[in-house]
C-alpha cells in the first residue's frame, strides 16, 4: 500500500526485537483458524512475513519526509537530507544542520520544525526509547504524537514495523479499509465500526492480520519504505 510504504527505516533489525516476530507462526495459525478469510489469504504467501527496522530515530524522520508526497519523490528529499549528514542520521548531527540546507534538499519549512522536533525529543532523552518494550501500546503511542508532526497513524505503523506489536488495529489506514472492504463486504463501504467488528476475530494478532490484508491488495511485500 503506498501510504503504508512512507513510514520507511533501517533495512536492518531493531535492536528491541528479531527481524521476524517470534510470534508469526502461532498468529498464522489462530488466524487460519478464526477467520475465513485469513485461512484463504495467509497460504497464498508462503513464508513471507513481516521484518522490522533497526534505527528508531531513523524510521521516524522518514515517516516525517514521506508525508503527503509521493513514493519516489519522498525518496528523492530523503537521499538529499541524509547526503548533509555523512556520519549517519543521528539526532544530534540533525539539529546541527542549518535551516537553509535542509530547504535546500526539497524539505517544506513545516517538515524541518518537524524534524528538528524530533531530535530535541531524542536529543533530549522526552523518549522513553529503552523502556518501549515494557510499555503498552497506548502509552508509546502517547509519547510519540507529542512530536510536532506525528499523528496517531504514524504512531500505529512504527508499533507493526519497528517494535512488532501483534495487536495493532490502524483503523485510520486507508488500505485496511479498502482490504477490509474488498474480501469481506464484496467491495462495499466499511466504516470503523464494521472494520472494528470484522477485527474481533483477529485478536490478540491485529497486526498480523492487518499485514496480510496489505497483502492481499498489494502482492509484494508490505515495506516501511
Amino acid at each position: 500500500m503506498a501510504a503504508t510504504k512512507k513510514i520507511a527505516g533501517d533495512t536492518a533489525d531493531s535492536p528491541l526485537a528479531p527481524p521476524t516476530p517470534e510470534y508469526w507462526a502461532e498468529a498464522c495459525k489462530h488466524l487460519m483458524k478464526k477467520d475465513r478469510v485469513m485461512k484463504r489469504l495467509i497460504p497464498q504467501f508462503g513464508d513471507a512475513a513481516l521484518r522490522t527496522r533497526r534505527d528508531a530515530f531513523v524510521t521516524l524522520a522518514r515517516s516525517i519526509v514521506g508525508q503527503q508526497v509521493s513514493v519516489t519523490a519522498a525518496q528523492a528529499v530523503w537521499e538529499r537530507f541524509v547526503a548533509l549528514l555523512p556520519r549517519g542520521m543521528k539526532p544530534a548531527s540533525v539539529l546541527k544542520l542549518k535551516i537553509d540546507d535542509m530547504r535546500a534538499a526539497g524539505l517544506s519549512a513545516r517538515k524541518v520544525d518537524y524534524l528538528v522536533d524530533l531530535a530535541i525529543h531524542f536529543e533530549s532523552g522526552k523518549l522513553h526509547v529503552k523502556d518501549w518494550a515494557a510499555m503498552d501500546d497506548e502509552a508509546i503511542i502517547a509519547e510519540l504524537v507529542a512530536i510536532r508532526g506525528i499523528g496517531r497513524w504514524t504512531a500505529e505503523m512504527f508499533l507493526i514495523f519497528y517494535l512488532m506489536r501483534p495487536n495493532v488495529l490502524p483503523l485510520d489506514d486507508p488500505g485496511l479499509i479498502a482490504g477490509i472492504s474488498h474480501n469481506y463486504f464484496s467491495g462495499d463501504p466499511v466504516s470503523r465500526s464494521d472494520a472494528r467488528e470484522v477485527a474481533e476475530a483477529w485478536k490478540p494478532w491485529c497486526s498480523v492480520a492487518t499485514w496480510y490484508i496489505w497483502r492481499s491488495l498489494d502482492p509484494l511485500p508490505v515495506q516501511t519504505e
